[in-house]
């Protein structure tokens, strides 16, 4: 199972939310770079960065923090966040991201959706099925859309999305441990889904847990900027791997 670290980004600055609110937002580091590099010096080789300010404007906004990240250090990057438009997407790959994750684009308008999983193929494009009891939330998580999870990522999948990051919004930054259960049965109905689980993971034993139930990968935030889990655990298990 990959271990990445997540940034998200709220006016050029590493920020953690709790459960999708903006008024939460902690500044965790003033410069993502620093916190960037610190996870690849630990053997991260992955990272989820997050545009807070482009989910909430609907397009890309924090490019150049993509582009010093991507410039400065090796790390995969997948980016998300405001992703509306071609030139977004354009402008997302050509500041270095090596794979984009659309949420809201997917429910709002599946045929540009699609266009991009047809053009750019199942190793670039990430869904991104973030939900509130198991329905489809979009806007940054401000809005819950009527699109019932699970037949929402298997439609896409039978449309050749590889990639699925699913986040339980209610577990999100609040450090109670993720959504197993939910996992499980993505897991257990959809076949051919590469699941990265994302919300609430709060200590290093839930790893072990999503790796034994068959998670492709697993995004943690707010864990290590609190000191939950700590970056030579997280060494460790990317070594034993």
């Amino acid at each position: 199972m990959r271990i990445i670290p997540a940034i998200d980004i709220i006016n050029g600055k590493c920020v953690r939310l709790s459960k999708g609110d903006y008024s939460t937002q902690k500044i965790y580091n003033e410069n993502p770079l620093e916190a960037a590099k610190m996870f690849e010096d630990h053997g991260v080789k992955y990272l989820h960065l997050v545009d807070l300010d482009g989910a909430k404007a609907s397009h890309i906004v924090n490019y150049k923090v993509l582009e010093t990240i991507a410039s400065k250090t090796n790390l995969s990057i997948d980016f998300g966040g405001g992703l509306k438009s071609d030139e977004d997407l354009k402008i997302a790959f050509e500041s270095g991201a090596n794979q984009i994750t659309g949420g809201s684009i997917a429910v709002k308008n599946p045929l540009i959706f699609k266009k991009w999983i047809q053009e750019y193929g199942s190793e670039k494009i990430i869904l991104g099925a973030d939900a509130t009891n198991e329905k489809v939330a979009i806007g940054g998580w401000l809005e819950e859309s009527d699109k019932e999870l699970l037949p929402f990522i298997q439609n896409y999948v039978n449309k050749g999305v590889s990639y699925v990051i699913c986040t339980d919004i209610s577990k999100d930054g609040m450090l109670e441990g993720p959504s197993f259960e939910l996992y499980q049965k993505i897991l257990n109905k959809i076949s051919d889904v590469k699941l990265i689980a994302s919300g609430g993971i709060s200590t290093f034993s839930e790893l072990p847990k999503l790796a034994a139930m068959g998670c492709e990968g697993t995004i943690i935030g707010k864990a290590i900027y609190e000191n939950r889990i700590s970056m030579k655990q997280l060494e460790k298990f990317i070594l034993n791997k």
